[in-house]
């Protein structure tokens, strides 16, 4: 993985209850829980948005990976789902390709797949160091 500062804010609207703004560098998302979980299902929920992470680092390694190559690589969709519980989930990821691949091309693509910086930060686990910073409301 790159060596680099990535800097996400995620912030509470005006807008209940769960909805939050992401400013990612110069673009802003939204994330909200659906209606059935209490929200507004005004933007996608945080697992999706961790599942289009892992998707897009997918696309964009076999893509990259191909164009270097000079392989006949026409299109490409990642299809990825959340199963099992919270506790013992596990990805389920397909790669649909477009081309006329050889099998020794589509094994070393597989490979690929199992490389991606995305995919080794989730494989694994990445730490975290949580700060809390409370400040007393203003009076």
């Amino acid at each position: 993985m790159r060596q680099a500062t990535r800097v996400v804010i995620v912030s509470d609207s005006s807008r209940p209850p769960y909805y939050q703004e992401i400013q990612c560098g110069r673009h802003a998302l939204v994330a909200d829980e659906p209606v059935d979980r209490g929200g507004l299902d005004a933007g996608p929920s945080p697992f999706a948005l961790l599942l289009s992470s892992l998707g897009a680092c997918t696309a964009i390694a076999l893509r990259r990976h191909c164009e270097r190559r000079a392989w006949p690589l026409e299109r490409l969709m990642v299809t990825l789902e959340l199963r099992g519980a919270p506790r013992s989930a596990h990805i389920a990821r397909e790669i649909h390709i477009l081309g006329a691949l050889t099998d020794a091309q589509c094994a070393r693509l597989a490979a690929v797949c199992e490389r991606t910086p995305v995919t080794l930060a989730l494989k694994g686990g990445i730490r975290i160091k949580t700060q809390l910073l409370v400040r007393p409301l203003a009076l």
